[in-house]
This record gives C-alpha cells, structure tokens and sequence, in this order.
C-alpha cells in the first residue's frame, strides 16, 4: 500500500507539472513571436523583434542623452520613468503598423529648473536708439535700435516633456521671444545744437531742424563749455543763487520777477551751473556775453521750454 501511495503521489506531480507547462506553453511561443511590422514605441521601431531583444531596445534608446539647443542632458536629469515591460508587451499584441504610446512619466519642477537655468544662456539684451554725435553739416546722427530676445520658457518646457513622453531623441529646437527696445528712434527726445562762435541754437526733431534761434554764450573768460551734455533740470519762473565765482561775490539771491537774469524758464545742462535761460538783457543776444550760460530771448527760451525734455540731448560746438 505504501508503494502503491507514493507511486500515485509521484504521478500527479507529474500530471500537474505537465498541466503546467501546457498552460505556460501559449505564453513562451507568444515571447518568442516577432513583433509585427511597422510597429513603435514613442519614437522607437520594434517591428521584427521578440519580447527581450524589444525591451532591450527600448532601454538603450531611452537611456540616450536629450540634445536641447547646444545643451546634451541626460534624460534622468528630468525623472524618467518608463515602463518598459508593458511596452514591449504592448508592441507584441500590437496590429501592424501601430504606434503605441509611451507608458512614462516625467518630473515638471526638474524640467522648469532645468529650462529656467539654461534661458541666461541664451538671453540678448535689446539695444536702445541712440544719438550719436553730429555729421559734418552739424546735423544730429542716431543708432537705431535692435530687438534682442528671450527663451520662451514655457514653449521649451512643453517641447522637453513632450520629447520624453513620446521617446523622442531628436534635438529640441529653441523657441525664442522678441525682446524691444525701451528706445526707438522715433521715442528720443529733441536734439539742441549750439554754435558757440555763431551764437545760434538749432532744434532739430530727428535729422529734421525745427527751428534756429540766436543767442548769447559766455565771455573768452568764462566760456560756453564744448562738448555733448544733457538737459538736467527744467524750473518754471526759477530763483537766480549767485554761484561761486569771484564775479559774483557779494550778490544776493534775486527771486522771480522782471529782473531775474534767468528770465522765466531755465533748462540746466549736466555741465555744473551752465544752463539755457531767458534773460532780462535782450541786448546781449548774439554776442559772447555771459558767464558761460546759454542766454535767449525770453519768448523763445519759453517756447523752448515746452519742446525740450529732460535728458534731451545739447551739443555745444566751436563753429
């Protein structure tokens, strides 16, 4: 009887393991089925592989670096993760020709970090029109100014995930944002151009002259600096303070009013205590007669004043 149990026992293990291997059996040929022709992954051709040398592929294809503009990334660097198991099984049920989406996730905060680290690289500042300086004629002559541009953040980090969402190794193209000047051409302020010798001043709007006035610049010994400078400071009916000079030793500070030598507008230059003014004394108009100040009629330095901005660009030459 004991002979005949562990024989019976020893034949339903055997009748069990056969079970076995004919439910396993559909499975093992399926795994070495070849995959279906003309199916992919993402981005990776599978057809005519099995199972292993399928997943195997997939893994090496994955596992290559991203090219993003001249930028090589590893691709873990965003926090790959792809179920390559599930994808091979996929592409082995897959009819022909079928594309099968990648199973994979990514880390968006790592691709942000990532994208906003590398947009430094790639920035251009814009550049602002300019004045120049004057042409032979005396006339002004300008810069204009040029856009630069910004990476477009948002535009290459849905390229990125894109990418690796779909298995995709092909470079990342940059996308890139006008940048504009804060100054154009057409935004800058008048130009003043002053003939020292002449004693004349010019407006000019642009390269287009607006206006020739004649005026008074300063005595061989206190004369009208040469040079490029900038309206500074623009005061309403302004308080005249004696400078520091010996000329002026002794005098006092002179208020608004008829007698102002700075008549009733002021336009000072970024060059210390010379400015563009009015003045009571309408006959030293056209001859070197202040104390280095640009003297006009006070009807033109009032139409002046409402024409010239701060920043306004003065040069001031020897013709």
């Amino acid at each position: 009887m004991r002979f005949v149990r562990k024989t019976l026992v020893r034949l339903g293990v055997v009748l069990f393991a056969a079970t076995i291997a004919c439910a396993a059996a559909p499975a093992a040929d399926e795994a070495g089925s070849p995959i279906a022709r003309g199916v992919r992954v993402g981005d990776v051709v599978l057809a005519g592989l099995t199972t292993q040398p399928a997943r195997e592929r997939l893994r090496r294809e994955l596992a290559r670096p991203l090219r993003i503009g001249d930028v090589t990334v590893a691709t873990d660097r965003f926090g790959l993760s792809v179920d390559v198991d599930a994808a091979a099984r996929a592409a082995l049920a897959a009819a022909a020709g079928e594309s099968i989406p990648l199973s994979a996730s990514v880390n968006d905060a790592r691709i942000r970090r990532f994208v906003a680290g590398l947009a430094p690289r790639y920035f251009r500042a814009p550049v602002d029109a300019s004045v120049t300086g004057l042409d032979a004629r005396l006339r002004p002559t300008y810069a204009e100014g040029r856009p630069g541009r910004r990476l477009d953040r948002r535009a290459l980090e849905r390229a990125i995930r894109g990418a690796l969402l779909r298995g995709e190794r092909r470079p990342v193209r940059l996308r890139f944002a006008r940048v504009l000047p804060d100054v154009m051409q057409a935004d800058l302020a008048p130009v003043i151009v002053i003939r020292r010798e002449s004693n004349t001043l010019t407006l000019f709007d642009g390269r287009k002259q607006v206006r020739v006035f004649r005026v008074a610049t300063g005595l061989p010994q206190y004369p009208t600096p040469l040079g490029r400078f900038d309206v500074v400071d623009k005061q309403y009916h302004p308080w005249w303070y004696p400078p520091p000079s010996d000329w002026a030793k002794g005098l006092k500070p002179v208020p608004p009013g008829p007698s102002n030598p700075l008549g009733t507008r002021w336009m000072g230059l970024s060059a210390w205590g010379v400015g563009i003014h009015g003045t009571p004394s309408p006959a030293s108009i056209g001859y070197s007669a202040s104390h280095g100040c640009i003297r006009m009629y006070v009807p033109d330095a009032e139409w002046l004043f409402e024409r010239v901005e701060l920043g306004t660009p003065v040069f001031i030459v020897s013709a």
